[in-house]
C-alpha cells in the first residue's frame, strides 16, 4: 500500500497478518513490574514439541493437528515432553546500519528535540534497571542529568556530542519502510454489567499458559506461545468466539463493561485505553495477555467479501459498517480469533516524573510520551534507544520529522524500517493514527565508542 492510504483502523494496519499493537513483555518491563504481562495470571513452562519443527511450533499451538509427544514423567501441570529436540529456526535477517552525518537527517536541525527530552529521560531509568542494558546506557544517561531540561540549545548539543546517527536499513539495504499510527481512547463504562454497557473486557483467566521457548532454545529470548492443559497435552487457547460465547471452561474474570462490541474491539488493537465511569472517575487499562491466535484483519474480511470498498475501510468505515449491519458484527469479528486481555495501571503518583508524561504504559515499562514516542520491532531496534524519524503527516506530504525514543513494540511491528507513531490520548489523537499509513525512513541514535547493535 502507498503512502496516504487510508485503509486503517483505530491507527492500526487492518491488513496486517498479525496484531499491531499488543504491547509484547520484555525483560525490562518485567524487572519493573509495568509489563504488559500479568505473570500472577498466567504460568509459564518450557515445552518442546514432538512432530512440528520450530517453524511451525506456532502453529502447533494453533491448530489441533499438531500434537505433543507421549508423556514423560507427570509435572505440575503435567506437560509431554519427547525425547529429541527439533533444530531452531534460522534467526531473522539482519538490518543494516551505515553511519551517517547528522546533517543527513532531513529536519533534524529544526526539530525541538527538547520536547523529547522527558521521554528519555523516563527511558534512562528503565535502561539503568536492566543488567543488560545497564552497560551500554550509563554514561549517557549518567551525563544527562546535568543537562537543563529547558536548555533547548543544550539538550541537542547532548545528544550530539553523545551519539552517532546510524541510518535503517532492512537486509537487503531497503531503507524507506512504513509508519502507521496508534493512539490511547477512551471509552464510557460501568464496574457491574447494565442494559447498556454489557460488553466485558477481561483479565487473563487462570488456565491461560505461557510457554516460554527460550527455556529450550537461549536464542529465542521472548519468544513465547500461549495455550491450555487439556489431560496431558498443552493445547491451543480458546478462540474469540469460544470466550465471548462462554465456551471457555474456566470463568473469565471482567474487569470493566463497555457500551459497543466495535469499540471494544477497537481498544484491544491499541492495547489500552481509558474508561470513564458514569460518577466521572477514570480507570486506564493496560495490555496483560493475548490468547495466542494470530489476528486477522476484518477491514481484508470486508474486502474481500464486497462489503466495503477499500478506500472506506477504516475504522469510522467499519464502524459505520457495523451500525448499518448489528446482526451480523458479531461473526464479522469472530472472523479474527485473537483475543486481548487486560489489566487496570494503577494511577501514577503525583509530580511523579510518570505523572508528567501521563501515557499508557510501553514496553520498556515507562508511560509513553504522546508525539514523542514509538514502537518499534525490537529484534532491530532496541526498546531504549532514540530514533530520528523522517516520515509525513497522515494523507500529507507534510513532513514530519522529529526525535522519538523507541519505547514500545507491536505484534504486527516486523523488520528494520518499521515504526507506530504514539499519538496520544483521546478523539483527535485516534483520528491522525486512523489515518496514518505513510512511507518513512529512521536513523538509530547509538552511543558514541559503543558498536552498533548486532541482531
Amino acid at each position: 500500500m502507498g503512502a496516504g492510504s487510508p485503509v486503517l483502523a483505530s491507527g492500526r494496519n487492518f491488513f496486517r497478518g498479525a496484531m499491531v499493537h499488543h504491547t509484547m513483555a520484555t525483560a525490562a518491563a518485567n524487572a519493573k513490574s509495568a509489563s504488559m504481562k500479568n505473570h500472577s495470571m498466567a504460568r509459564t513452562f518450557p515445552l518442546t514439541l514432538r512432530s512440528c519443527a520450530f517453524a511451525t511450533a506456532l502453529s502447533c499451538l494453533m491448530l489441533a493437528g499438531c500434537q505433543t509427544a507421549p508423556p514423560a514423567p507427570p509435572v505440575a501441570p503435567p506437560v509431554a515432553v519427547p525425547p529429541a529436540v527439533p533444530p531452531p529456526p534460522a534467526s531473522p535477517p539482519k538490518p543494516v546500519f551505515t553511519p551517517s552525518a547528522w546533517t543527513e537527517m532531513p529536519g533534524w536541525s529544526a526539530d525541538a528535540v527538547e520536547a523529547a527530552w522527558p521521554a528519555f529521560r523516563i527511558g534512562c531509568r528503565a535502561l539503568l534497571a536492566d543488567p543488560k542494558t545497564m552497560q551500554l546506557w550509563q554514561s549517557p544517561c549518567a551525563d544527562s542529568e546535568q543537562v537543563d531540561p529547558n536548555d533547548a540549545r543544550g539538550i541537542r548539543a547532548f545528544f550530539e556530542s553523545h551519539f552517532i546517527p546510524y541510518r535503517v536499513a532492512d537486509a537487503d539495504g531497503r531503507s524507506v519502510g512504513r509508519v502507521t499510527g496508534y493512539y490511547e481512547p477512551l471509552q464510557k463504562g460501568s464496574r457491574e454489567r447494565t442494559a447498556q454497557f454489557g460488553v466485558p473486557l477481561y483479565a487473563p483467566p487462570d488456565d491461560l499458559l505461557t510457554v516460554d521457548l527460550s527455556e529450550l532454545y537461549p536464542e529465542l529470548k521472548d519468544k513465547r506461545v500461549r495455550g491450555r492443559v487439556d489431560g496431558k497435552k498443552v493445547v491451543p487457547y480458546w478462540t474469540r468466539a469460544d470466550i465471548e460465547r462462554g465456551a471457555a471452561p474456566v470463568p473469565a474474570k471482567p474487569l470493566v463493561y463497555v457500551a459497543d462490541p466495535v469499540e471494544a474491539f477497537y481498544l484491544e488493537i491499541q492495547g489500552s485505553g481509558r474508561i470513564e465511569f458514569a460518577d466521572g472517575s477514570v480507570v486506564r487499562l493496560g495490555y496483560a495477555d493475548q490468547n495466542g491466535h494470530p489476528y486477522r484483519s476484518i477491514a481484508r474480511v470486508l474486502i474481500d467479501r464486497g462489503d466495503l470498498p477499500r478506500e472506506r475501510a477504516s475504522m469510522q468505515g467499519i464502524s459505520a459498517w457495523a451500525k448499518a449491519h448489528p446482526e451480523q458484527t458479531r461473526a464479522l469479528l469472530d472472523e479474527n480469533p485473537s483475543y486481548v486481555y487486560f489489566r487496570e495501571v494503577p494511577p501514577p503518583a503525583p509530580g511523579s516524573p510518570e505523572a508528567r508524561i501521563d501515557g499508557p504504559i510501553g514496553s520498556l515499562g515507562v508511560p509513553l510520551l504522546a508525539e514523542r514516542t514509538i514502537a518499534v520491532d525490537p529484534r532491530s531496534i532496541p526498546l531504549g534507544a532514540p530514533v530520528f524519524l523522517a516520515t509525513t503527516l497522515p494523507l500529507s506530504k507534510t513532513p514530519l520529522e522529529r526525535l522519538v525514543m523507541a519505547q514500545d513494540t507491536g505484534g504486527a511491528i516486523r523488520g528494520a524500517v518499521r515504526a507506530d507513531y504514539f499519538w496520544g490520548f483521546g478523539p483527535q489523537a485516534g483520528h491522525e493514527a486512523g489515518r496514518m499509513l505513510q512511507d518513512g525512513r529512521m536513523w538509530l541514535l547509538w552511543p558514541k565508542g559503543a558498536d552498533p547493535p548486532a541482531r
